[in-house]
């Protein structure tokens, strides 16, 4: 499908709870495009993607297997559906998928994934921190000390406790990928928890990409803007919904696969020379970078 035939916005439409379903949204994310060709610059790599069974997470784990890498996805136990749909993208383009069902608010869980994926793989060579959730409240004072805590165990400490788990089996042209958000340099009035959140993973990757560099080891991030995955119907509003990536310069939400260049460029030897730095797929929007 051409970019300029992706839909601009989507109905009204709300899903009760986190993390969302990929197969009751309308429309379907876009989570690959035929007219991109493989060139095999991920040949022999293995990655971790957490969030990988929908939304970017899904089409970074399809895209990186085209690619030639071998795939552990990481999925909270209510997205197994989405996870095995995943999965089985996955193995048309002949690649190999580990399902890897975790609870990323437990810290012990880090471990675990990163030794199932050693028994399955052998090695680690790539860190994709996808995974995150969010809860809008338009006053601060209704935030509550159970969505703040989750917020950060999800989108922050999970992505540290994961990355402290795999560095000691990365080497040198090994990288992590961080995805942080629009939000981390915009800010968003009603979204005050997750922008924090997303602010320190933006802080914890330029920081560990010092930290690191002297292992040949990179960090890099991906900020998305507006991104249609389950995400957005399972935490706004009906009208929110409608209303997400109107206001973006290119004016309409952004599908997961226009996400997954900037992985690969990262992941890659094309971005060998890339460390502690954000790319920005936002529809247009000028950040504060």
């Amino acid at each position: 499908m051409n970019s300029q035939n992706y839909p601009k916005t989507a109905p009204p439409q709300t899903q009760e709870t986190q993390p969302g379903i990929e197969s009751k949204m309308n429309p379907m994310p876009i989570f690959d495009n035929s007219s991109i060709t493989s060139s095999q610059r991920l040949k022999g790599k293995i990655a971790i993607i957490t969030g990988g069974d929908s939304g970017i997470g899904k089409a970074v784990a399809i895209r990186f297997a085209k690619e030639g890498a071998k795939v552990a996805v990481v999925y909270h136990k209510d997205e197994i559906e989405d996870a095995k749909k995943t999965e089985s993208e996955i193995k048309k383009v002949h690649g190999e998928c580990l399902l890897l069902e975790a609870d990323l608010k437990e810290p012990t869980m880090s471990k675990e994934i990163v030794e199932k994926t050693l028994e399955a793989f052998g090695r680690i060579n790539i860190l994709v921190n996808n995974a995150a959730v969010q809860f809008p409240q338009k006053q601060i004072e209704n935030i509550t000390d159970k969505d703040f805590h989750h917020t950060f165990a999800v989108n922050f400490f999970a992505p540290f406790y994961l990355t402290r788990a795999v560095v000691p089996h990365l080497k040198a042209g090994d990288c992590i990928i961080n995805t942080s958000s629009v939000t981390a340099y915009e800010g968003n009035e009603q979204l005050l928890d997750y922008s924090s959140s997303k602010g320190a993973l933006r802080a914890f990757t330029q920081s560990l990409s010092m930290n690191l560099v002297s292992k040949g080891i990179r960090v890099n991030s991906v900020a998305p803007g507006p991104i249609w995955t389950p995400l957005i119907p399972a935490s706004f509003d009906a009208k929110k919904v409608s209303e997400h990536g109107s206001k973006v310069p290119m004016k309409r939400m952004g599908q997961p696969v226009e996400l997954t260049g900037a992985y690969v460029l990262l992941a890659s030897e094309e971005g060998s020379y890339m460390s502690g730095t954000t790319i920005h797929v936002n529809g247009g929007t000028i950040t504060n970078s």
